[in-house]
């Protein structure tokens, strides 16, 4: 026992501190290069995502630092400058705003693509059957902007029935001397909102025209439950003819289809009353255009607040 305790303290005596202090480096940088080769295994396993690229005209920072720990993502413009060598690592593609555009000439160069994640609801812009003839799944993001597109509906609805945007013009016109007497617009409170689609959307926009106590008319594929009709006070209207007629503001919050497409064209306008406001937060191509320039013009209706229309935006004359 005597023996060894002598030579526990000959090699403490025989280890510096300044061999400890090696040691001690040289684990922390094993350490350390084993978490480097950990790491390039984990970003070499990731896959492959094609975005449209990072900035106002596509996605925020913000988003692709969260991609960016789960795939490895390249922007369109980057992946055309090689095709050939990314497309067949390619197999997740994102469209923000339809972009970049799902087309067969893009597709075909995308060999081992497994989904398109559209961020919305709305894949109008997606030729679906197309994409799954490929063996490619097509995703969206249901009830994601459900709240902040209710809420857009709302504040376009206020918007143009108080003429919040002519007030501000003349706020800001340094030649502006007087305020005229007819910025007061519209009543809202009271009167009554027609809303032609009642989906998820169109049931949140039901809740807030509740809110200023509007009489709520609602036109549908199918009736929704008593218990849905209930909870925001609408009633139902089988015939839209009926829900234009009586309507103060009629509310556009349909899905794309070829049954709603060109909907509201110049008779529907002509059911309107004169005093109605038309709000589109569905599609541009829901209303026919020119009819609507025709209505706006000719005083058939008193107004209309667009969310949306085609193309977007408006060629500039």
């Amino acid at each position: 026992r005597m023996r060894n305790l002598c030579y526990v303290q000959y090699m403490r005596r025989l280890w510096s501190p300044a061999q400890t202090s090696r040691l001690l480096k040289a684990t922390n940088m094993h350490r350390s290069v084993r978490q480097m080769q950990h790491k390039k295994v984990m970003e070499d396993n990731k896959p492959w995502a094609l975005i449209s690229e990072v900035g106002e005209q596509g996605y925020l920072e913000e988003v692709t630092d969260i991609m960016k720990q789960h795939f490895r993502i390249i922007c369109h413009k980057d992946f055309l400058q090689n095709p050939r060598l990314h497309g067949p690592k390619i197999q997740v593609m994102f469209l923000w705003n339809a972009c970049p555009a799902a087309e067969p000439s893009l597709l075909s160069l995308l060999p081992s693509l497994k989904v398109v994640a559209n961020g919305g609801v709305g894949i109008d812009h997606l030729d679906v059957p197309y994409i799954s003839s490929l063996g490619v799944k097509v995703t969206n993001t249901p009830g994601v902007v459900s709240v902040a597109t209710a809420d857009l509906a709302m504040g376009l609805l206020l918007a143009s029935a108080r003429k919040i945007v002519e007030g501000h013009q003349i706020a800001v016109d340094p030649k502006a001397t007087h305020i005229p007497q007819n910025l007061m617009g519209v009543e809202v409170t009271g009167s009554t909102l027609g809303i032609i689609g009642m989906g998820h959307i169109g049931c949140k926009i039901a809740q807030r025209g509740k809110g200023f106590d509007m009489k709520i008319l609602y036109h549908n594929r199918s009736r929704r439950s008593v218990e849905d009709e209930q909870a925001v006070g609408a009633s139902y209207c089988e015939n839209m003819d009926d829900l234009l007629r009586e309507s103060d503001f009629v509310m556009l919050a349909v899905n794309l289809s070829p049954e709603t497409t060109g909907l509201i064209s110049h008779r529907e306008l002509s059911l309107m009353k004169p005093t109605a406001t038309l709000v589109n937060i569905s599609r541009g191509q829901v209303v026919d255009q020119d009819a609507l320039v025709k209505a706006l013009q000719s005083g058939t209706i008193r107004a209309a607040a667009l969310d949306v229309t085609h193309p977007e935006p408006l060629p500039r004359s």
